[in-house]
């Protein structure tokens, strides 16, 4: 009999459910976290809420083969630690998205409208309606980092208040976004264009200190930015001197520990809260009840697609799944579809090896739902469901390409179209060598780019960059390689922001475009 561990006041639902598959379930409210680890030293299975889970949490369960975290963020687990002891780590995705969602629609009313001083002034006796003059959220621009489960619920949540949204998310694919009703665009474009900026990304070693001096100097006056994400994504210093020349208005419930205790923002939040983000009946019962369908699913099924620590191979960069990634979506983006009948795929140099890996990488420049960390095996099922061929064509690495990988896709039947890109890593960062027919392209992908093909000709450079100055869109960087024939030559501009549709519009018609579309990475 398996022996489950739930040390932490998650709902009793989880308990039941496992306890009903004949799983031994030691469910301790009363305990501390450690304590109780070290009574239950021989569990299988570890499911927490916010506890940390450290190195010597990990030894002290020398039988231990999965670790539950129900909620979606898992920095309190040291995940690197777990998988060199061979133990998968699981979030649960979704589960807690509602509650978090509704608590930043109800941050930003409550700040806008001033609702926590004003009940303070009024229980006090005073009457001080002047000084709370607020302002409504109906018709304001809202920004949004990171358009996961919660990021898309806040888009929902806030449709009725007929708000602009302006979305940043790499992995979030140009087709969902309309779907949503959400503008993708720059984190820096969101900064300098929002009244309203809410934080939906991780704390990682690329977001940490992200949001600091240089994006708080684009923000509006009596702009406002709400955190439900991570504390660490936020220089504290740099919004504290933001706050004091911009009166930015800061909602917060996240922070370095969740414990009692001064809190470093105390002098900064307008309004602070407790992490009471997920702190819901529906989303504790959610949570529970997601955590005990996968540990089922993982001990009796095998499943491990919501394992968050799948290690990579010795030998690949998970840069190549970054790459894989991109070009997929560029191929998408250059093909202006949906989904392929059929993907071909080619790995050169070292990259032979580890063509299994690299195709989740490619299932989620596919669909938004497909992560890249999810499993070679995921990923195969991924295709077979979607009805999309995948071939793995045998490279020829006398090419001399090194480390490369090339990306072809694949649509309808009479004709057959098809977009192929080629990419590799150089000086640590994406390189996009091919797309179609046009080779030597050596593109960084990051940033806002605009791909224009046409008719080779003289001057049409010119047009488009007329037709940018006009509409204040400053150039940033020109790539311009004609086709192996001579005859079609393709521009890609990185620009300043986003172009939208209706200047794409105007671009393709001026230099009667091939094609003409936008990819922000």
């Amino acid at each position: 009999m398996r022996k489950v561990l739930i040390p932490t006041k998650l709902d009793k639902f989880a308990a039941a459910m496992l306890e009903e598959r004949g799983y031994n379930v030691v469910l301790d409210t009363v305990n501390s976290f450690e304590d109780s680890v070290k009574a239950n030293s021989d569990a299988e299975a570890l499911i927490v809420r916010s506890e940390k889970v450290t190195p010597e949490i990990i030894d002290q369960l020398p039988q231990l083969k999965l670790i539950v975290r129900a909620g979606a963020g898992y920095n309190t687990i040291d995940i690197k630690y777990a998988r060199s002891k061979d133990i998968d780590v699981m979030n649960t995705p979704g589960a807690n998205s509602n509650g978090v969602a509704e608590e930043v629609v109800a941050m930003m009313l409550a700040g806008s409208r001033f609702l926590v001083p004003a009940d303070i002034s009024t229980r006090a006796g005073m009457w001080e309606k002047s000084k709370f003059m607020g302002r409504e959220v109906t018709n304001k621009t809202v920004g949004i980092l990171g358009l996961g489960h919660i990021g898309q619920l806040v888009v929902k949540r806030l449709s009725g208040f007929d708000v602009k949204v302006l979305g940043y998310d790499p992995f979030l694919s140009p087709v969902l976004a309309e779907k949503l009703g959400v503008e993708l665009a720059c984190v820096e474009k969101i900064f300098a264009e929002c009244d309203y900026i809410t934080l939906h990304i991780p704390e990682n070693d690329e977001t940490r200190g992200m949001i600091n001096a240089d994006l708080f100097k684009l923000m509006k006056p009596g702009a406002m930015l709400v955190n439900c994400a991570r504390a660490g994504v936020i220089n504290e210093d740099d919004l504290r001197a933001a706050k004091a020349e911009k009166n930015i208005i800061f909602c917060n419930d996240v922070y370095p520990k969740d414990a009692e205790g001064p809190k470093s923002v105390a002098d900064i939040a307008d309004i602070m809260l407790p992490h009471l983000g997920a702190n819901t009946k529906e989303a504790n019962l959610n949570a529970a009840r997601k955590a005990a369908e996968q540990t089922i699913a993982y001990f009796e099924q095998g499943v491990t697609s919501c394992v968050v620590n799948k290690a990579l191979p010795d030998g690949l960069d998970a840069k190549f799944q970054k790459l894989a990634y991109v070009l997929t979506a560029l191929d998408r983006a250059y093909l202006g579809c949906d989904n392929p009948s059929r993907v071909e795929t080619s790995f050169y140099g070292d990259l032979t090896q580890f063509a299994a890996w690299i195709t989740p990488a490619i299932a989620a420049g596919i669909s938004a739902d497909f992560a890249v960390t999810q499993s070679p095996k995921d990923a195969e099922k991924f295709f077979s469901e979607a009805g999309v061929e995948l071939v793995n064509r045998e490279a020829d690495n006398q090419k001399g390409y090194g480390n490369a990988m090339t990306i072809d896709l694949f649509t309808g039947s009479n004709p057959i179209n098809k977009a192929g890109a080629r990419g590799t890593i150089t000086e640590n960062k994406l390189m996009i060598t091919r797309l179609g027919d046009f080779d030597e392209l050596y593109l960084d992908p990051a940033g806002n780019h605009l791909f224009v093909e046409y008719a080779d000709a003289p001057g049409v450079i010119g047009i488009i960059a007329g037709i940018l100055g006009v509409n204040n869109i400053n150039i940033l960087d020109i790539r311009a390689p004609q086709s192996a024939d001579g005859k079609r030559a393709l521009s890609v501009i990185k620009t300043s922001v986003d172009v939208s549709d209706e200047i794409i519009g105007q671009i393709s018609e001026a230099v009667k475009a091939v094609k003409a579309f936008s990819f922000v990475y």
